[in-house]
């Protein structure tokens, strides 16, 4: 992950938390402007003690905040533990079976259709 991609993230979840960037900078015991000069002049990174704090003030975790989509990251959770909640041999049909059939499921759920009968 790139250092402008980790600001970004710092930025994201901070947002997302409704904190300020004093606000963070102070709850994690850093200087006030820690946070400001963080995401604005963007010439360093936090240590990794200090973004666990940054993660963790903000009600992240190290999970999402390092996962490839952290904005949608509570939805693809949810599908992953649905996926892996499924019987081994279904797993195993899902991964095996026909990509044809995977591009036609998603064509169809790309229209809204729902599967699952509800």
């Amino acid at each position: 992950m790139e250092k402008s991609e980790i600001i970004a993230r710092i930025g994201y979840i901070r947002v997302r938390a409704k904190l300020t960037q004093k606000a963070l900078s102070c709850a994690i015991g850093m200087n006030p402007n820690y946070i400001n000069r963080l995401e604005s002049k963007k010439d360093f990174l936090p240590s990794l003690e200090v973004l666990m704090k940054i993660i963790e003030e903000c009600g992240s975790t190290e999970e999402e905040f390092f996962s490839p989509d952290i904005v949608n990251f509570a939805q693809n959770k949810t599908f992953t533990d649905k996926v892996l909640a499924l019987p081994e041999n279904t797993r195993q049909f899902i991964l095996t079976c026909d990509p044809s059939l995977m591009e036609l499921f998603c064509k169809v759920n790309e229209r809204g259709v729902k599967l699952d009968g509800k």
